[in-house]
């Protein structure tokens, strides 16, 4: 008698194996970025005499690498930084004494981060720090909760996109219409809802709705570009890096440089974490820096395109190579 396992008894197995591996990885994910949150190299400016911010300077020092110590010769050029997004924030030396500039808007965890910093130091040295937040976050979403939350339904969006000119049959140049017209519709829709209707961003009404559609382009173009070359497998593979990867490591709800590495970088190279970025430079900063995860996301966008142009043309040379099988008629008897 066999006892080779069946092929149910075998799927059975995998199924109990593979579930607990997918959990235990989305589990590492999700909560590895979530435990290890703290500043690394998170650009700050420092703005004063040399002589009077030598002191700040070290003790910024001890935090060991938490910062990136940008200098500046006055409060202004330290604003001009902020609102440029070179910098999240600045101690700026007075003859009054220190002050804290912040950004709330870049990321309400980094600025009170920078507050709770410069307050203890402010305080062992005897003194308090004024704080003035340059670019406020707007009073509806003071914790950039909303524009975090943002990231995953617009992800959700392009894979259901994606996934459905797959499954539906659309090739070549009537799929690139169908997923560049669907985004542009969910840009619109986005910006309605996140700025007409909810008002938690502030920014140019149609830009938001181009980076809305542009993320969720980025996304749909590449479920269904890698779909048209692997086949619908390719669906499942951009859904599990999106989700497993682009949005735990977006960096959305606190800032990239906040994340432990590599997942802060990895994170801005895909787009979840692109979108987010882009979406606060747009809707609180006049496009500041916006030029980075603007051409991140394009390029996901122009690649998952070709992917569905060139898949398409794969299949058609396919099928015009293939021989051509004709029955032979079958002879009738002579009679």
């Amino acid at each position: 008698m066999s006892t080779a396992p069946t092929g149910t008894a075998r799927r059975m197995i995998a199924v109990a194996v593979l579930v607990p591996v997918i959990a235990a990885l989305a589990l590492w994910a999700f909560a590895w970025p979530a435990a290890r949150t703290a500043p690394r190299d998170l650009p700050l400016g420092i703005a004063g005499p040399t002589a009077a911010t030598a002191q700040v300077e070290k003790e910024l020092a001890r935090h060991g690498g938490a910062f990136e110590l940008h200098h500046y010769k006055d409060g202004a050029a330290a604003r001009d930084a902020i609102e440029d997004r070179t910098v999240y924030g600045a101690v700026v030396v007075t003859a009054d004494g220190p002050e804290l500039l912040t950004a709330s808007a870049a990321s309400p965890v980094v600025a009170q981060l920078l507050q709770q910093a410069v307050a203890e130091q402010a305080a062992a040295e005897g003194t308090q720090v004024r704080t003035v937040d340059v670019v406020a976050a707007p009073a509806t979403d003071p914790r950039g909760a909303a524009l975090g939350a943002s990231v995953l339904p617009l992800a959700l969006a392009g894979m259901a996109a994606g996934a459905m000119v797959t499954f539906s049959g659309l090739r070549g140049t009537r799929a690139v219409l169908v997923l560049v017209g669907t985004s542009a519709l969910v840009g619109v829709a986005a910006a309605g809802v996140a700025d007409s209707w909810l008002g938690v961003i502030a920014g140019d009404w149609w830009a938001e709705a181009g980076v809305f559609a542009l993320a969720a382009l980025a996304v749909s173009g590449a479920v269904a570009g890698l779909a048209a070359l692997l086949g619908t497998a390719g669906v499942g593979i951009v859904a599990g890096v999106i989700m497993l990867f682009g949005n735990p490591w977006s960096g959305a709800a606190s800032a990239p440089q906040m994340l432990p590495e590599p997942a802060g970088m990895i994170g801005q190279w895909l787009p979840p974490g692109a979108s987010a970025t882009l979406t606060r430079s747009v809707a609180y900063f006049d496009g500041a820096a916006a030029t980075g995860p603007a051409l991140t996301l394009a390029w996901w966008a122009a690649l998952g395109l070709g992917a569905v142009l060139l898949g398409s043309a794969l299949k058609d040379r396919k099928k015009s190579v293939e021989p051509v099988v004709t029955p032979e008629r079958e002879l009738a008897p002579a009679g």
